[in-house]
């Protein structure tokens, strides 16, 4: 119960529409079935989506909450702009956007093309801020609503050969700030979760270098990559009343990783 919302389970989601953005896999596809677990019901977007029969609208049906598929090219301004005109435009209002689609890049700085800087800054940061300012106004515009941005540790870290990535993401830090600050006072939370070294598509190649490998389970106190569901209770909690009077905060997801 909080004091904002007497008699209410401050993490019961029913009744309440997400869009989760990456959905079709990864660290999105389990913040989506975390939020349908509590009882939300999702539209996925990513840039591959199936419009019907995903692996993720099977996940979300099975949980008994209902599932719309998006598709929209991340990378491509224009398709993002679509893809928020169209959400807006839809009779149910979306209570919650998870701004989690992503992408990485390797290469060392001095070989990192514009073409590779411009694609992650694109998905990573200006499709996030386009996507917010779209349905954070109505979100204001209703005294109400909860926005989460996937961050990362490279928020914090410079990394190595990564340099577009962990300018994307050290960016995602600020505008979520920069949000909080100005829809805080108007019933909009804006906050981010920072995920550590989780095991995905995007870590591949960090868990393939054994090098690398052995040196990154090092460092993490809890002694393990994490999973992408791991992500799940930090996104239901920011999601839910549990998190009214959190604005501005990244929390880390991270196996102790930043406390080392």
């Amino acid at each position: 119960m909080t004091a904002a919302n007497p008699g209410l389970q401050p993490f019961d989601l029913t009744g309440r529409l997400a869009l989760v953005t990456g959905a079709s896999r990864g660290i999105g596809f389990a913040m989506a079935t975390a939020l349908a677990s509590a009882g939300a019901d999702i539209i996925g977007a990513s840039a591959t989506l199936e419009p019907t029969g995903s692996e993720i609208e099977k996940a979300v049906r099975a949980l008994g909450r209902e599932f719309t598929a998006m598709r929209a090219d991340f990378s491509d301004r224009g398709a993002v702009q679509a893809l928020a005109d169209a959400v807006v435009a839809l009779e149910r209002p979306v209570d919650i956007l998870v701004n989690n689609a992503g992408t990485i890049e390797r290469a060392p700085a001095v070989e990192h093309g514009d073409d590779l800087w411009d694609r992650v800054i694109e998905v990573n940061l200006s499709s996030q801020f386009v996507l917010a300012r779209a349905l954070g106004s109505q979100m204001v515009e209703r005294g109400s609503g909860k926005i989460i941005f996937t961050a990362s540790m490279l928020s914090y870290q410079g990394g190595v050969n990564v340099v577009s990535y962990t300018a994307a993401k050290s960016a995602v830090v600020g505008v979520t700030r920069a949000l909080a600050n100005e829809w805080a006072g108007k019933g909009v939370n804006v906050n981010a979760i920072a995920p550590g070294y989780i095991a995905t598509d995007n870590t591949a190649a960090l868990r393939a270098d054994s090098d690398r490998n052995t040196a990154i389970l090092a460092r993490i106190p809890a002694g393990r990559w994490g999973d992408a569901s791991d992500l799940g209770g930090a996104t239901v909690f920011l999601a839910s009343a549990a998190a009214d009077y959190v604005h501005g905060t990244v929390l880390a997801v991270d196996g102790g990783w930043l406390g080392r």
